[in-house]
């Protein structure tokens, strides 16, 4: 056998051998997909008719109209009467609570103190329970999740995908928010606090004790102080529950004396104060639309989240935690109750999309834009219609559901 014949073959075998020496590989085969629909929402202008999102790998690469986005011929082609950015539940317990009414899978809520701001969402969330599952057929591709209201500090919440199969490949936030509650809900678990009073003076020499702390302290130390402290440097904001009107400016005056970033949780009777709210520059993680008007929700309205639309305050609309089963809400409804309410359309489905993820601080979620995390909702009609199914979803460019839910 002639050496020119031997040459390339050689060649072929030395380029492999460097490949493998040098740590290099080649690129992997690049995943590509298109989405059609009749109507897409991409949540960063009008939407758009017959409109086509070519995705590479997990990240949007293309969005328009299809008479302008060039689709490959090795595309997977999806269609779908309307898309739109997969859905984000921007409150609730899904992954601490479980789908079953019983104490293994209860770990919304410590009921050992008070307050507890080392507990973590991530140590508790279960990636694998079945209601995480549920919501994401439904269309939630992002759950902000945690520590119930019920405590003076309930713990850390964190946020996730709905994909993945264990936490660390579902995690998409560690550290979200911290979560607080005001007013009774805070006081009927404990023997302290017994009253408004003493519970806003116990949350108070806490950030206090935190405050003091905080000069010279490197690294190590009390961990319940050392998430206080992230909270006054403005690195982690003040998650806090207030539904009664004076709770909610109980809230406001503890921001405006510690400084922290805060989001407003709940707040059923946030239309009391529209002006309050407004004037401090607060977002409100608004209560499930249709939540029971009981105790402190007593005089909840399904026009508060057009109110507070109206009023220019940023909102979005939780599930919030629930303590029957299923365990959750349904994001899509409570949004739809409240677009019937006077919520205009864009804005009950930014309340679940683009809102929700500029309040919580995600910057790769909620829009259809080329750059974004490509996670779609494709519905066979309008979102907001009660017939209407979620038909496919997409995570991260994958299809994690298939079936008419």
């Amino acid at each position: 056998m002639s050496t020119s014949l031997l040459r390339p073959r050689c060649l072929s075998f030395l380029l492999a051998a460097l490949l493998l020496w040098g740590g290099l590989s080649p690129a992997p085969a690049q995943s590509l997909r298109a989405v059609r629909a009749d109507t897409l929402y991409t949540m960063t202008g009008g939407p758009i008719q017959d409109g086509v999102v070519l995705i590479e790998n997990e990240t949007i690469a293309a969005v328009g109209p299809a008479s302008e986005v060039d689709v490959p011929a090795s595309a997977k082609v999806h269609e779908a009467s309307v898309v739109t950015p997969g859905l984000i539940d921007p409150r609730g317990t899904v992954g601490l609570s479980g789908i079953y009414n019983v104490s293994a899978d209860q770990d919304q809520l410590d009921t050992s103190a008070p307050m507890q701001p080392a507990l973590r969402a991530l140590d508790a969330y279960n990636p694998r329970e079945q209601l995480v599952s549920f919501v994401q057929q439904l269309g939630v591709t992002t759950v902000h999740t945690g520590h119930a209201p019920g405590a003076l500090i309930s713990g850390q919440t964190a946020t996730f995908s709905t994909a993945g199969e264990t936490v660390e490949t579902a995690l998409r936030d560690s550290v979200t928010t911290v979560a607080f509650t005001l007013g009774p809900d805070a006081q009927a678990r404990f023997e302290r606090p017994g009253t408004r009073a003493k519970g806003v003076s116990m949350l108070r020499q806490a950030l206090l004790d935190a405050q003091a702390a905080m000069e010279g302290e490197e690294g190590g130390g009390d961990l319940g102080q050392n998430v206080l402290q992230d909270v006054l440097r403005g690195e982690v904001p003040a998650l806090i529950t207030a539904h009664r009107a004076h709770d909610i400016q109980t809230a406001l005056r503890l921001q405006d004396e510690f400084g922290f970033e805060m989001i407003l949780d709940g707040a059923a009777e946030a239309y009391l104060v529209v002006d309050e709210i407004k004037e401090a520059g607060v977002p409100v993680i608004l209560h499930p639309t249709m939540v029971r008007p009981s105790g402190t929700t007593q005089n909840a309205a399904f026009t508060t989240a057009a109110t507070l639309h109206e009023a220019g305050i940023s909102v979005a609309i939780q599930t919030g935690w629930e303590p029957y089963v299923p365990k959750t809400r349904v994001a899509l409804y409570e949004a739809a109750i409240a677009m019937a309410h006077g919520l205009p359309r864009p804005a009950a489905l930014a309340s679940i999309t683009r809102e929700a993820a500029q309040i919580l601080g995600l910057e790769n979620v909620g829009t259809l834009a080329p750059g974004q995390r490509a996670d779609l909702a494709l519905f066979d009609g309008d979102p907001f219609e009660y017939t209407t199914h979620v038909c496919t979803v997409l995570s991260g460019g994958e299809v994690v559901s298939d079936e008419c839910n």
